[in-house]
């Protein structure tokens, strides 16, 4: 069943659709708050369930996201055809250790290879609360 905004004509996708969307892509955009201001970040991710993993170094990501609100988002666009659809979920970074045996164990066996530089030996995991997503056109 499509469920429609009324106001503004785009459809609500649901956390189903969201998730199958999220595990489609690789790279996203992963937000934690610094000093009360939002920061983004491009990552390499894959999806452990329903959780977004990514791998990084230290820096603002492992410092600020585990101790604050964060939310991850995707989204696709054709120009052409002016139709996309974007998936944000919000949610709590936790930092994945060796104390946590089982998720070690999950996540390291995940595709998640980042583009950039750097050891990125620290795996973090956003576990969604909320799922929202959008679709534009056909």
């Amino acid at each position: 069943m499509r469920l429609e905004d009324r106001r503004t004509g785009l459809e609500r996708l649901d956390r189903e659709t969201c998730v199958q969307l999220l595990a489609g892509e690789s790279v996203g955009r992963v937000v934690v708050v610094r000093g009360g201001s939002p920061e983004i970040f491009p990552v390499n991710y894959a999806m452990d369930g329903e959780a977004i993993v990514f791998r990084t170094d230290v820096g603002t990501k492992l410092l600020a996201g585990p101790r604050s609100p964060a939310c991850f988002e995707i989204d696709h666009i054709d120009h052409d055809t002016r139709e996309g659809w974007s998936v944000v979920a919000f949610g709590q970074i936790e930092e994945v250790t060796r104390f946590d045996t089982r998720t070690w164990a999950r996540v390291h066996q995940l595709a998640v290879v980042p583009w950039a530089g750097g050891t990125k030996d620290h795996w973090l995991r956003l576990a969604p609360g909320r799922i929202t997503g959008r679709r534009i056109g056909d």
